[in-house]
């Protein structure tokens, strides 16, 4: 694969690497493309490489996720899409190696009009937040889970979620906890022109 042609970025890529993109993980059992630690700066590319940055659950993995999001604005293109998957604090601590979980305030804190305390430098334009109540369902089978189990998962899910939804904020404060909370916050992100 010739680096200087591939403008995608997978961060984090474990067992999901994705065709088209540099794939990256600290774990060389999972054959990544590049072999980096997340949490080692700077990462290994120049500035304002990348048109798109994927992050899917790896964020809150990292030490400091907020310098890892620093450190992706400055791969990105201005104009360049960052997609991240993090889990929702409702349940962001059901792995292990968890460090953090999310609230649906963190792209706040790349919008300098939202508090200048919490600004971490740099901008990005949040483009779209999605609440997801369920999310892991290719892990179902293998806990021995059966197909009308799955179906009726996916039918709550859709109304759960579409509830959180209406009002993100709401849900994260009141009653997120009463539904067993929710797997993950889906976030799109563009760096600004």
């Amino acid at each position: 694969m010739n680096y200087r042609e591939v403008k995608k970025l997978n961060l984090g890529c474990g067992e999901n690497k994705k065709e088209g993109y540099i794939n990256v993980d600290w774990n060389n059992l999972v054959n990544p493309d590049v072999i980096h630690d997340l949490n080692v700066y700077p990462y290994s590319f120049k500035d304002e490489t990348f048109d798109l940055i994927e992050a899917d659950h790896v964020l809150e993995h990292l030490d400091k996720p907020f310098l890892a999001m620093i450190e992706c604005h400055r791969l990105l293109k201005p104009g360049g899409k960052l997609f991240i998957k993090v889990p929702h604090f409702s349940r962001g601590f059901t792995h292990a190696e968890h460090s953090h979980g999310f609230d649906v305030t963190f792209p706040l804190y790349f919008n300098k009009k939202f508090t200048k305390s919490g600004f971490f430098g740099v901008e990005f334009e949040l483009i779209r937040i999605h609440l997801n109540w369920f999310s892991f369902f290719h892990l179902l089978p293998a806990m021995s889970y059966g197909p009308t189990s799955i179906f009726l998962l996916h039918l709550i899910n859709k109304i759960i979620s579409g509830l959180a939804n209406l009002n993100r904020g709401f849900c994260s404060r009141i009653w997120c906890y009463w539904v067993g909370g929710f797997d993950e916050i889906e976030i799109e992100f563009v760096r600004p022109k």
